[in-house]
């Protein structure tokens, strides 16, 4: 009888974004402190005797060689030179291309699971390097939680996990090129200068996540030239906060919006008072990835 194993993979937020110099390899240095929240895509992994099948619950999302989820797995062959297979189902529940990184996390789940099912006990300094090939966001996913990350965002230092902390999410049918963003005119990037490794702003952001007050260093460096081209965002954003939201912005390049809540209660209740795009009413969790079975 064939062994499965099931991991959820969790959606994140960028409760702070900045962006700053471009470097000469393309990329673009970021600071930013990602935070884990409760919406989650479910994979099921069954080991098999050669191959990968990837199948998924979204009929638009390619299945083959293009999927982060297929390529992590062959990634790990190729690597290791293994030559095990599996098949792997995706439940998604994470909108694409959303700015949550749900393929990111697929990918990181990909990397844990099969670690295992394989048995071929790989270092977490090892997934590391290998989920850094696969995508920026990949190695954040890999250990999930509240983490102030730089560079393209995989030198990352873990904070103390902040305590239940509620948040309604905005999903507008919209897609939004990250690549378009990051090379928009209207991107004004910060000229603040990093010492040991973090600009002012950036500190100061920590210190205030640090003393618990989430409300007031939520920024994202990349909405003005994201509202700019959908000036709808904007507005929604702004009716976030009309809500009673404590504080507003997009996640990553959008176009996903996120408002801070006092509660569930409250999010449940804002969320129900926006009837023109999808919601998910989410808390913080702990973790990027996480067994289920």
């Amino acid at each position: 009888m064939s062994t499965a194993v099931t991991y959820r993979s969790y959606a994140k937020i960028n409760l702070y974004l900045d962006v700053l110099n471009k470097r000469r390899d393309g990329y673009n240095n970021i600071e930013t402190v990602f935070q884990s929240v409760s919406l989650a895509d479910q994979l099921v992994f069954e080991e098999r005797h050669d191959r990968i099948e990837l199948t998924c619950s979204a009929p638009e999302l390619d299945n083959g060689e293009g999927n982060l989820v297929y390529r992590a797995a062959e990634l790990l062959r190729r690597h290791t030179g293994c030559r095990a297979g599996a098949r792997i189902h995706l439940e998604k529940h994470i909108p694409l291309a959303a700015g949550l990184a749900g393929g990111s996390g697929n990918a990181a789940a990909t990397l844990v699971a099969l670690n295992l099912l394989w048995d071929l006990r790989l270092a977490p300094g090892i997934l590391l390097r290998l989920a850094l090939e696969l995508g920026s966001d990949v190695p954040y996913c890999l250990r999930g939680g509240a983490v102030a990350a730089t560079r393209r965002g995989e030198d990352m230092a873990f904070l103390p996990p902040l305590p239940e902390t509620w948040f309604v999410l905005v999903h507008p049918p919209i897609a939004v090129s990250a690549s378009h963003t990051y090379n928009h005119p209207e991107l004004e990037r910060s000229d603040d200068r990093p010492f040991a490794g973090r600009t002012r702003a950036f500190r100061t952001a920590i210190d205030r996540l640090r003393q618990g007050n989430v409300p007031a260093m939520i920024f994202n460096r990349m909405e003005r030239p994201v509202f700019i081209d959908h000036p709808h965002l904007q507005a929604m954003k702004e009716h976030l906060l009309e809500l009673g939201c404590t504080a507003a912005a997009m996640s990553g390049s959008g176009p996903t919006l996120f408002g801070v809540c006092t509660d569930k209660r409250d999010a449940n209740r804002i969320a129900g008072a926006i009837p023109d795009y999808p919601t998910s009413t989410v808390c913080t969790v702990a973790a990027g990835v996480e067994r289920f079975d």
